[in-house]
C-alpha cells in the first residue's frame, strides 16, 4: 500500500509516519503545506530510538506530490487542507513541534497503532 502523510511542516508527525511506515513495509512519503526547514530533532530522536534511519528524509511540500500516486492520503491534523489533493483519513493528532519527547513518543505510538488498523 502506497501512502503519503499530509501536515502542515512536515516535520514532526508526517516525517514520524513516513519512517514508521516504511519500517513496517508500507511505500510511503510525507509533505508539509508550508514546510519547515528541517525535521524536528526530538521526531529524528523517537525514530532513531526505534531503529529507524532518519538519513535522506527532509521536509517536503505537497505541491510536488500528487494523491494519484497514492493508495491513501492521510492527514495528520491541524485541519489540513489541500484544495488540490484528497485527503482519505484525517488522523487529528495533536502536533508535538516544541514539546517534550515524551509527546513525540506518544505521537509515534499512536501513528504505529494507526497503521495496524489500515494492515488489518
Amino acid at each position: 500500500m502506497r501512502l503519503l502523510f499530509v501536515c502542515v511542516g512536515n516535520s514532526c508527525r508526517s516525517q514520524m509516519a513516513e519512517g514508521i511506515a516504511r519500517s513496517m513495509g508500507f511505500s510511503a512519503d510525507s509533505a508539509g503545506t508550508h514546510p519547515a526547514a528541517s525535521i524536528a530533532s526530538n521526531a529524528v530522536v523517537v525514530l532513531n530510538n526505534r531503529g529507524i534511519s532518519t538519513e535522506g528524509m527532509v521536509p517536503k511540500s505537497v505541491d510536488g506530490f500528487s494523491a494519484e500516486d497514492y493508495d491513501m492520503v492521510i492527514s495528520m491534523g491541524c485541519g489540513v487542507h489541500c484544495p488540490l489533493m484528497r485527503i482519505d483519513q484525517d488522523w487529528e493528532l495533536e502536533d508535538p513541534v516544541g514539546q517534550e519527547l515524551s509527546v513525540y513518543q506518544s505521537t509515534a505510538a499512536q501513528i504505529e497503532k494507526n497503521l495496524n488498523s489500515l494492515l488489518e
